[in-house]
């Protein structure tokens, strides 16, 4: 019997990570696969069209260690890594997708994806009419993490004060604007003048500074709150969580959504300051947005009006090409990428070039 396949490009993950990431840990191979899933199957077939870079994948990156419970979903050394993805249904065996649909959720980082759709992890695609690369960043993942951590983890009260770190990256442009949208007093932090910039021009923060610049981030922020913070979000860590605990004001909240200048250093940085939450009554609540994707349907009828009202704007940062996207994951932990950081595998919705054997 003859069987279609068509070659599969991938990056595959060459073995657990001590220190900071480099290109050299992620591999290019190429394979092949079925065109067809096997009859009866619960599979589906998918070209994944943009692929996310996030941070969080780095966690994923470290040897499994049964006391930590970020190496639980640990990549598997000489195997595809995966991630967010938004892809087109090329053939399914599952009765909810068909051949044609379109996709976000978890898939491989590779050209084509066999995936077992699951509810809450995989969400078809109905609004079209927003950029379909939307799907990865402001109407995927980050933005639903950017919803549940400002609105659920913070409740946040017009008037209030917001400090936001990485602010220009996938998540934190969106709560900036959130925020503003709350009627709150907004400041952003980032990593260039180019980031500065884009917080206050384009995105409508009140206030940015380049951290790089600063030789005190205590007195930074005292500069952009002389009345304190009232919430932080916080995708930093380190020295900045240090500074802001110092800043914050009696009863404010911290939304713990990522530390990513820790995510490469064999020793965390100390938090000297954590003592003072007793006394000043501080809330810091980590999260995961995996626990909030049953509120999707929820979020987008919150975001898309705003979208389509202009009032809601998003910046990406678009690497072509499956073979660059180990620079642009990389390059996340450098400050290279000014917005989302995604990969886009193909602009061809089309089957592209098919061989029998």
């Amino acid at each position: 019997m003859e069987t279609m396949v068509m070659s599969n490009k991938q990056v595959i993950f060459r073995d657990y990570v001590t220190g900071f990431l480099s290109e050299s840990d992620l591999l290019i191979n190429s394979t092949t696969v079925n065109l067809k899933v096997p009859a009866g199957s619960m599979t589906a077939l998918v070209k994944n069209l943009y692929l996310s870079c996030d941070p969080y994948m780095r966690n994923r990156m470290r040897k499994p260690d049964p006391s930590s419970p970020a190496t639980a979903l640990s990549f598997v050394p000489g195997k595809p890594i995966s991630g967010f993805g938004v892809s087109k249904v090329m053939d399914s065996g599952h009765p909810d997708y068909k051949e044609g649909d379109l996709l976000w959720g978890a898939v491989g980082w590779e050209e084509y994806s066999v995936i077992t759709p699951i509810p809450n992890i995989h969400f078809k695609i109905h609004h079209t009419d927003v950029p379909l690369s939307h799907y990865t960043g402001l109407l995927g993942m980050p933005g639903m993490t950017a919803y549940a951590g400002f609105y659920e983890i913070c409740s946040p009260k017009k008037g209030e004060t917001v400090f936001v770190s990485a602010a220009s990256g996938a998540v934190g442009q969106l709560v900036g604007q959130f925020a503003k949208l709350m009627g709150c007093y907004v400041v952003g932090s980032a990593g260039s003048k180019e980031k500065v910039d884009l917080l206050k021009n384009k995105f409508g923060f009140d206030d940015a500074f380049n951290y790089k610049e600063e030789n005190d981030l205590n007195a930074a922020l005292k500069r952009c709150f002389p009345v304190g913070i009232d919430i932080y979000f916080e995708n930093v860590g380190g020295k900045m969580l240090d500074a802001v605990i110092l800043n914050m004001r009696p009863h404010g909240r911290i939304a713990a959504c990522g530390m990513i200048s820790q995510y490469n250093l064999q020793v965390p940085e100390a938090v000297y300051n954590l003592w003072l939450i007793t006394y000043k009554r501080i809330r810091i609540q980590g999260f995961n947005t995996i626990d909030y994707l049953p509120k999707y349907s929820e979020f987008l009828e919150f975001v898309l009006p705003y979208i389509r009202q202009g009032k809601i704007t998003y910046v990406e940062d678009v690497a072509d090409g499956l073979e660059n996207a180990p620079a642009a994951l990389v390059g996340l932990f450098h400050g290279k990428n000014v917005g989302k950081q995604l990969v886009v595998v193909s602009r061809d919705l089309d089957w592209g070039q098919v061989s029998n054997c």
